[in-house]
């Protein structure tokens, strides 16, 4: 059997002409996880996906059509993205309202019935939140993007420093200054220090490289918490 490499080169291009054009396209439409799709975005993911992968496999088909519907999918969702900001009316239509399923540890039936959610499911999202007696829970709202937000009843919630009249400081940001052994120099500027200074700063602490540091971080207070990488053969990968 022999190989065409013209068909291989041709497929090579094809695939690359996809990736970037996915990659534009998802630069223009921002970050967005899986989970915070809505049913829009999840449709016009997945058309997006098969016509790149048509542009890459379909050798018969000419590459400059699967550019153009990826292109002009990804405006589509970049328009109605931009609408959704605009206009109450078509966010809701588009990306959807919450809607309550639980209200004082009863179930809105309309609700279960309208958004067809199997009630083990429900109960399955309230375990994994930490909920395993629904009369505990004052509101479960399910979110447009289909995650579960519960709000406890007032007697099941964790005791806040606000509760017990405490003033906490805060804690503020960390930074990560050493990432696999190599300065973030911008993210060391942005704290008002100088890598003179995180020299010194890890002699102190018995460091005269960087190459162990897998990750050094530094609080508001500046101060440093370093981690290594474990060695080879002292970690398991497994557990027993």
């Amino acid at each position: 059997m022999s190989i065409d490499f013209k068909e291989l080169l041709d497929v090579f291009i094809r695939a690359m002409l996809s990736l970037i054009t996915l990659f534009l396209i998802t630069k223009l439409l921002g970050k967005k996880q899986v989970s915070q799709m809505s049913l829009f975005d999840y449709v016009i993911g997945i058309s997006i996906g098969n016509f790149a992968a048509e542009m890459t496999i379909n050798l018969e088909s000419k590459e400059i059509n699967g550019i153009l519907a990826v292109i002009i999918f990804g405006l589509v969702a970049y328009i109605i993205s931009y609408l959704t900001m605009k206009s109450i009316r078509i966010r809701r239509y588009f990306i959807g309202t919450p809607s309550i399923i639980i209200s004082n540890g009863k179930f809105n039936k309309f609700n279960l019935n309208k958004y067809r959610l199997d009630i083990n499911d429900i109960l399955e999202q309230c375990r994994i939140n930490g909920y395993f007696d629904i009369s505990k829970i004052e509101y479960a709202i399910l979110e447009a993007s289909g995650d579960i937000s519960i709000l406890p009843k007032s007697d099941s919630r964790p005791v806040t420093p606000e509760d017990m009249k405490l003033k906490v400081k805060s804690e503020g940001l960390c930074s990560n200054i050493i990432i696999d052994g190599k300065i973030m120099k911008e993210n060391l500027k942005s704290i008002g220090k100088d890598e003179e200074w995180l020299i010194q700063q890890l002699k102190v602490k018995g460091y005269n490289n960087f190459s162990k540091i897998l990750l050094l971080t530094i609080d508001n207070k500046y101060n440093i918490k370093v981690y290594e990488a474990s060695k080879k053969g002292n970690d398991r990968d497994t557990l027993e």
